[in-house]
């Protein structure tokens, strides 16, 4: 298995395994993290094992394109939240982010650390060009990150996201290589 793990200021992350199961599916089960994901709520944990159980088979890959962390406090080992990267077609050199943290640490500051974290790996680490987010329009709190970590709007996509309140246009966002970053941790 593949020991990858990153740390901040004040997180580490490393891949997701099965006794992260727990967890997860409470993440995925609160109404407040549900709001602008198009996952929706598991109605079992089986659902939520028959969800993370292929993220968990893609870690252990030897060359990993669908990476799946789980965000850990590092002062009391807390799980506290989920971040993906999918990589692109290796022609292209890019990767698309994807995040969800815990309602209890929204507002925290942990979502742009941890972005910032996995933009430098991105970056540095696994030599892309190119990071993307998306995030559905009324979600203000991701909108702040992703502008926070430097990425830059880049177009809106109209009525994309099939979320519970209805169809959602989806905000674009990109940082390159080349750009600057705003906050190195």
């Amino acid at each position: 298995m593949n020991e990858i793990q990153l740390v901040t200021e004040r997180t580490k992350l490393r891949l997701i395994q099965h006794t992260d199961l727990d967890f997860i599916h409470e993440l995925h089960s609160l109404t407040e993290t549900d709001e602008y994901n198009t996952l929706g709520i598991p109605k079992d944990i089986e659902e939520t094992k028959s969800i993370i159980t292929p993220w968990i088979e893609e870690n252990k890959k030897t060359e990993i394109v669908n990476y799946t962390f789980i965000i850990k406090q590092q002062s009391d080992n807390k799980s506290i939240g989920l971040f993906g990267i999918k990589i692109g077609n290796k022609k292209y050199n890019r990767a698309e982010i994807w995040y969800k943290i815990h309602s209890d640490f929204w507002n925290k500051g942990y979502a742009t650390e941890v972005v910032n974290s996995i933009i430098i790996f991105c970056f540095d680490e696994l030599k892309l060009h190119r990071i993307q987010a998306g995030c559905a329009v009324g979600n203000l709190g991701s909108i702040k990150v992703l502008e926070k970590v430097g990425m830059t709007r880049e177009g809106r996509c109209r009525q994309i996201l099939p979320l519970k309140s209805g169809w959602s246009d989806n905000f674009e966002y990109a940082i390159l290589e080349s750009d600057s970053r705003k906050n190195k941790f």
